[in-house]
């Protein structure tokens, strides 16, 4: 049978419910702060737009008692029937839910100039806001700071060692300095404290590197690329290298370390790593060069990644 959802009585209709009913209604007075600022948002964009409720809800092909609970913060509204909401107000459901981009009129200003525009052209106006903002959001022309990105098992610790003696810089594992930072191991922050703690540190382990070491090759964790500051930061500050393999090469290499994360847990780890990749392989490709380094073995491979880097860096040799 089909559970039907009656509307909270509010206002007048409070002072005339049953003795027995009140308590429950008075306790959903304590909105869910999330609820409550739904609702503001949904009254905001209905004043914005000019729509009464009444023509909101008809637009949105519910009904007008429902949307008043919305508005009123205390309707748990279905994802299907935000979304009419949102096609009925004429906005974007980030917009609706409270998306940060949607917070102001420039913020909505600037989203709608960037709407539809290709990849270039986007990082081309990146690029611009960094360098208006003093963050340096584009790519260290000839950084001698050479970071090395790319998945678990790609070559990082080992390439990055030797490119390092190569040139005479310091070689920075930035997980082993993530680990000075938290006084335990990767694995061990992750279990303790958490992804978001992992991420804090990860940042303040690159901001230390970059303050301290104007010449370094930076081996970075995989997952760098998932937090867009840091990842900006390293864009902005580093020469960045792509050392990029086979799904195969990753899983093969790991396995040889003795180490699965984050695929340990899963029993099709090699899917796992493959969608991990896949995820990660847009914000890999941001990247100024990029090596294969499953087409040929460890020296000519290396062979390769010098006289790119030399060359890039202006270098002799």
């Amino acid at each position: 049978m089909e559970r039907i959802h009656r509307p909270l009585p509010t206002g007048p209709e409070l002072a005339e419910a049953p003795d027995e009913g009140r308590q429950d209604i008075l306790q959903l007075e304590k909105k869910n702060p999330f609820l409550a600022a739904l609702g503001d948002r949904v009254r905001a964009l209905r004043a914005r737009r000019g729509m009464t409720r009444k023509a909101t809800a008809l637009a949105a092909d519910v009904s007008e008692r429902h949307l008043a609970n919305l508005e009123y913060g205390v309707g748990n509204a279905s994802i299907l029937v935000l979304l009419q909401v949102a096609g009925a107000l004429q906005c974007s459901l980030g917009e609706l839910i409270g998306d940060v981009t949607t917070s102001s009129p420039e913020w909505l200003l600037i989203r709608e100039l960037l709407e539809q525009r290709d990849d270039a052209t986007l990082q081309r106006v990146r690029i611009a806001i960094g360098e208006m903002l003093g963050t340096g959001g584009g790519n260290a022309a000839h950084s001698s700071r050479v970071a090395l990105i790319g998945l678990r098992g790609a070559g990082k610790s080992t390439l990055g060692q030797m490119l390092a003696d190569d040139l005479g810089f310091p070689f920075v594992e930035l997980s082993r300095e993530i680990e000075k930072f938290a006084g335990c191991s990767v694995s061990e922050i992750q279990a303790l404290y958490g992804v978001n703690a992992y991420r804090r540190y990860e940042r303040r382990a690159l901001e230390e590197a970059i303050q301290i070491y104007p010449e370094a090759v930076i081996a970075t964790p995989g997952g760098l690329v998932s937090d867009p500051a840091t990842f900006n930061q390293l864009l902005a500050h580093c020469t960045t290298v792509w050392l990029q393999a086979d799904p195969e090469d990753h899983m093969r290499r790991v396995t040889a370390q003795g180490d699965l994360r984050p695929m340990a847990a899963s029993k099709e780890a090699m899917e796992d790593l493959k969608g991990i990749l896949a995820g990660r392989a847009a914000f890999y490709s941001k990247a100024q060069l990029r090596v294969d380094t499953s087409e040929q073995p460890l020296e000519p491979t290396f062979a390769a990644l010098r006289a790119m880097v030399r060359k890039l860096l202006q270098l002799p040799g």
